[in-house]
């Protein structure tokens, strides 16, 4: 599978009108999308035709987006999982990656950040290898992260990170945490003249 050949989208989402917008948009790109209102209804569509990638919501009726998560990644654990929220709550963002999520799409949604975001995880199914290296972590998102940073002999801070990877913010904040525990990057704290101090981050090696 490459991204130029026929892609098809799950969008799962409880608003219409998101998902007309999401399949406007994604006709440009020529990719097919498939809409569910719901997740018990988005499984059924996953199982039927195959998508090469999801979208979901997190807040809706009945069976939320983190339990859609979970019951998705048990059908396919290489599966590449965008979560639609308006929450930037890391703690929100590291059940999501814990559950399954590869990435988020904050609400409202920019297009082209959004396409942007879809070909980086397009890409980045073309490339996986052992697919999960811990939990909420696999291995072509890792090397991702890891492939920029070397790009740059100084510590960088999150954002970013975040910004030269086209990650976001909270996904690329759980895989430092984890290169962190792993002893794959160091810390370092840089005091400015008022606030916090901003977190640093420099691979070991």
């Amino acid at each position: 599978m490459t991204i130029d050949k026929k892609i098809t989208i799950l969008c799962i989402d409880d608003s219409e009108d998101i998902c007309f917008s999401l399949k406007s948009l994604f006709q440009t790109q020529g990719w097919h999308t498939v809409t569910a209102p719901g997740v018990r209804e988005g499984i059924a569509a996953f199982q039927q035709y195959h998508p090469q990638l999801v979208l979901i919501d997190y807040h809706m009726p009945g069976i939320n987006g983190l339990e859609g998560v979970r019951m998705l990644h048990t059908l396919s654990n290489t599966l590449p999982i965008l979560v639609l929220t308006i929450d930037e709550d890391q703690n929100v963002a590291d059940a999501f990656l814990e559950a399954g999520a590869s990435d988020f799409a904050l609400k409202p949604i920019k297009a082209p950040d959004l396409i942007s975001r879809v070909k980086l995880h397009l890409r980045l199914l073309e490339q996986q290898q052992s697919y999960i290296v811990d939990k909420g972590i696999n291995r072509s998102t890792l090397n991702l992260i890891v492939r920029f940073m070397q790009q740059d002999e100084g510590a960088l801070t999150s954002r970013h990170i975040s910004e030269g990877t086209g990650l976001a913010y909270q996904t690329v904040s759980r895989y430092l945490q984890h290169m962190v525990a792993q002893n794959l990057v160091k810390t370092e704290s840089n005091y400015g003249k008022v606030g916090r101090p901003i977190q640093l981050y420099k691979l070991t090696s």
